[in-house]
């Protein structure tokens, strides 16, 4: 059986060289650095298309005649029209799990960063190298006896969980689609309610995918209910949290430090005024606040996962028939033969 693989949407800037190593000699592969210049016979000689941008929309949907599967090779899939898809009877597949370790690394880095004044004593010994103070970070707590709040319990949250567990810290989480047990399992606590969470715990870690029930999830009543000086965590999606409700929280000191590697809108949009005061080091918000550029996943390990996985998801689903990961089961009535 001969197939044809096409990412319509090169990003990496060299040969290639990882997906043709997986994909197999006998594995046509094209690679196209934007879909408008896809040719259209290129568009239906593909058996499969693979990109992190959707490249298809409903004037293009005509030209993929031949597709049997579209693979997005990241976890999120909110920019991904599902539906179209389906109804055309194109499974869509991510994949889960090429970063889970490290996002949580990233995580945990950002929480023990704010927490141990890593970055606050940092720049305050660069600017002023002989006041030798030690007591100035009114984040430092001791961490056996912090209290984390994850939202979310998928892969990524899962493994916070036991990083925070290693550090001797009282786990609770939210997770209303978490079956009965998963507490259990992890010897962590199961709370019914956002709110109480925040209410509850020192540090919130969020971990939850972007959909329109989670999007502004963390907004001004959620942060309204938060322990006063908690610290915040997002390497989830930038909508998730209300960005002005943050601003307005933090500068009332009632959440004390945060970390953010998502945006609303990335790159930064500057316009925003916690963006503003953070690039202008106001001195309410100095130290307080870290942002990294969307980095979490990112090792030279879990970029190569990113770009190979989804092409073993894309060849088990052409040659065997066995679908793995797929996101738009719901939608999917009819899917393409693959012969």
């Amino acid at each position: 059986m001969s197939v044809t693989l096409l990412w319509p949407a090169t990003r990496w800037g060299d040969d290639n060289q990882p997906e043709k190593e997986t994909a197999g000699n006998d594995v046509e592969c094209i690679f196209v650095d934007r879909p408008s210049d896809v040719a259209d016979e290129q568009w239906a000689q593909a058996d499969a298309l693979l990109s992190v941008p959707d490249p298809v929309n409903i004037e293009r949907l005509p030209k993929i005649e031949n597709c049997k599967i579209f693979v997005t090779p990241k976890v999120g899939f909110d920019n991904v029209d599902l539906k179209l898809y389906a109804d055309a009877g194109i499974p869509v597949c991510n994949v889960p799990d090429y970063g889970t370790q490290d996002v949580a690394d990233h995580a945990m880095a950002m929480l023990l960063g704010l927490m141990k004044g890593i970055n606050r004593w940092d720049n305050r010994l660069r600017s002023a190298p002989t006041e030798w103070k030690q007591r100035d970070n009114p984040l430092a707590l001791r961490l056996s006896v912090a209290k984390v709040g994850l939202v979310g319990l998928g892969r990524i949250g899962t493994a916070m969980a036991l990083r925070c567990k290693a550090f001797g810290m009282q786990v609770s989480f939210y997770d209303p689609y978490v079956s009965n047990g998963a507490d259990l399992a992890l010897n962590i606590n199961r709370v019914e309610s956002l709110e109480a969470l925040f209410a509850e715990s020192d540090i919130v870690s969020l971990h939850a995918p972007l959909s329109e029930e989670t999007r502004d999830m963390v907004n001004a009543d959620v942060l309204a209910h938060a322990k006063k000086g908690m610290v915040l965590i997002n390497a989830a999606r930038g909508e998730i949290v209300d960005l002005d409700a943050l601003y307005d929280s933090m500068l009332s000191d009632q959440i004390g430090g945060v970390g953010l590697d998502v945006m609303p809108e990335e790159p930064l949009n500057l316009e925003r005024k916690l963006i503003r005061a953070w690039q202008g080091e106001d001195e309410w918000i100095r130290d307080r606040l870290l942002i990294t550029p969307h980095s979490a996943f990112y090792t030279p390990q879990s970029l190569y996962d990113m770009r190979t996985k989804g092409i073993t998801v894309a060849l088990k689903y052409l040659r065997t028939g066995k679908l793995e990961n797929c996101v738009n089961q719901e939608y999917l009535k009819n899917v393409r033969p693959l012969t």
